[in-house]
């Protein structure tokens, strides 16, 4: 049994000031305080001692880090994953861009393998299929080679049992719509992106079953007042939950906040969109089969082009990811904590069991100093990772 005292806990909803929490076989048996909780006697002790204690990172979409490619090399995904709870990361969603199925096809196959033995590390809840049924107008990264209509034969093997959680698509393509309601009656979350639809096309794909938006504002039509478009579909809808990178290249940090006025906590999820420079010194590296030329930036992180000057995936930490929604939006850490903790876990309905931190949920947490910086991260009630 493990027992953290001393803590000032976010659940995120709720903060216990001298929080204690009782961890037994991966999960958390008990939260309170120092008055309700007395540490057993056979329990480890962990003293978090002027540390916050939050629910681990969830990543939505993260195509690689540590040089490593998810779509160019799937087995790399657990070595991948062994080195995201530097950055408090506890699960997230490996991500596959367009590129051949047989790509999908064989991450699926790393992920029923299981993890090595011996291994510890943020845990993969899925893949996250970026692509390939994405409109050619607004490709970004994507290699256009690979682009395909959506058809509901090349995604007979898809499902959460076969480890696809999340399906990015452009729902104006010709069979899109039969495509989302064959995905969502799977349990498959699906979400417009790298699309040109106009307003009218981006309601027909929610009707039809598209509960997200991926990347706000990134490969989709820019916002205007007369034709809103596919982001102004997502930001205006109450049911629809959206992605932002708010690495400040991406979006301008205004229009961070202003999807935050639009959506708030419970409607917008923080992700990385992380590629294979996280962790690296600039240079050159791949997002799927194409280089990227990964260089310093002056907003404080690194930026990831190809060659022809176009955004491929970011070189975001989650950690700085969370520093700088609360820089850009001025929210309070608790609102900003639900963006990357309870809102993707809700997403995905894996809220009962990840995302807040509560008896039975896995003890997935994450020691953040005052100035938010992780200083130790567990998963599943096994420390994975911590600051020296």
């Amino acid at each position: 049994m493990l027992c953290i005292r001393r803590a000032t806990v976010l659940t995120p909803e709720v903060q216990i000031d001298n929080g204690v929490l009782l961890i037994e076989h991966g999960r958390i048996l008990a939260i309170g305080d120092d008055a309700s909780i007395a540490a057993p006697a056979r329990a480890e002790v962990i003293d978090a001692g002027g540390l916050l204690v939050t629910p681990g990172f969830i990543d939505l979409q993260l195509n690689g880090a540590f040089g490593d490619d998810f779509t160019l090399t799937p087995d790399a995904i657990w070595r991948v994953a062994a080195g995201l709870p530097r950055w408090g990361v506890t699960s997230f969603l490996p991500t596959i861009i367009t590129s051949p199925l047989q790509q999908v096809a064989q991450a699926q196959e790393t992920l029923a393998s299981g993890a090595p033995a011996g291994w510890q590390g943020s845990i993969p809840l899925g893949l996250h299929c970026e692509g390939p049924f994405l409109n050619p107008q607004k490709k970004g990264a994507h290699n256009p080679a690979h682009l395909r209509l959506p058809t509901v034969a090349d995604v007979a093997a898809w499902s959460p049992e076969t480890h696809v959680r999340l399906v990015t698509l452009a729902p104006e393509l010709p069979g899109a719509l039969a495509l989302v309601h064959a995905l969502t009656e799977r349990g498959i979350v699906v979400s417009a992106g790298h699309s040109m639809a106009t307003y009218r096309e981006a309601k027909a794909g929610f009707a039809a079953g598209i509960r997200y938006g991926t990347h706000l504002f990134n490969a989709m039509p820019s916002l205007e007042h007369r034709a809103p478009g596919l982001p102004g579909a997502l930001l205006s809808d109450a049911a629809l939950t959206i992605g932002i990178i708010p690495d400040g290249i991406h979006v301008h940090p205004s229009m961070v906040a202003l999807a935050w006025a639009a959506k708030g906590p419970h409607r917008l999820t923080v992700v990385t969109d992380a590629m294979a420079a996280l962790g690296m010194a600039p240079g050159s590296y791949k997002i799927a089969d194409q280089e990227v030329i990964v260089t310093e930036h002056s907003q404080g992180v690194h930026e990831a082009r190809l060659a022809s000057g176009t955004l491929a995936g970011s070189v975001l930490a989650m950690d700085e990811a969370l520093r700088r929604l609360i820089m850009y939006t001025g929210c309070n850490l608790s609102d900003a904590l639900t963006t990357i903790t309870a809102t993707p876990a809700s997403l995905l309905g894996i809220d009962h069991e990840r995302g807040r931190l509560r008896a039975g949920a896995w003890a997935d947490l994450v020691f953040l100093t005052p100035t938010l910086e992780v200083a130790r991260t567990i998963v599943a009630g096994v420390t994975c990772y911590q600051a020296d």
